[in-house]
């Protein structure tokens, strides 16, 4: 199994293989618009607009105290005007408990390091998939994009 083997809804409501992505990097985030650490959008569109070979997957999520409320419209509004985002978007979801999406719920499973098998702690977590489709890497909400980008390089060289 790889991240390939998932069709996500992208925030537009429109069915996406993540297939589309196969031979890049992958930067998978769940994200929120009112979260303290929002501003990582800005790190994390200067990483996808750095790396051609690097495609940034933001998911956004509301279970971490409500910070991202809004409608999947008012989202991609809000990141459009707010940070020019243009990475691809998808539709809510969550990343945690019953209601976990199973893209989500594989990649804590695969992810080798010490957070393997454990929740999401908040949002802006950070998952580094390999070209293959595999999980190379796990990183904290807290890290902010700039320090992955030796890792990114390095999976990018492989």
């Amino acid at each position: 199994m790889s991240v390939h083997d998932f069709t996500m809804t992208a925030i537009d409501g429109t069915a996406r293989s993540l297939k589309d992505y196969a031979g890049k990097v992958l930067l998978i985030v769940n994200t929120a618009s009112a979260c303290g650490l929002t501003p990582q959008y800005d790190g994390l569109e200067a990483l996808y607009k750095a790396h051609p070979d690097l495609i940034v997957l933001g998911f956004p999520c509301n279970q971490f105290a409500g910070q991202e409320p809004g409608t999947e419209k008012e989202i991609a509004l809000f990141c459009e005007t707010q940070f020019a985002i243009t990475f691809p978007l998808f539709a809510k979801i969550e990343v945690n408990g019953p209601g976990a999406h199973p893209l989500y719920i594989w990649l804590k499973t695969e992810t080798p390091g010490a957070e393997q098998g454990q929740e999401i702690g908040w949002n802006f977590a950070k998952f580094l998939i390999g070209r293959d489709g595999k999980p190379i890497a796990r990183y904290s909400p807290r890290t902010v994009p700039s320090e992955i980008e030796a890792d990114i390089t390095a999976a990018l060289a492989r």
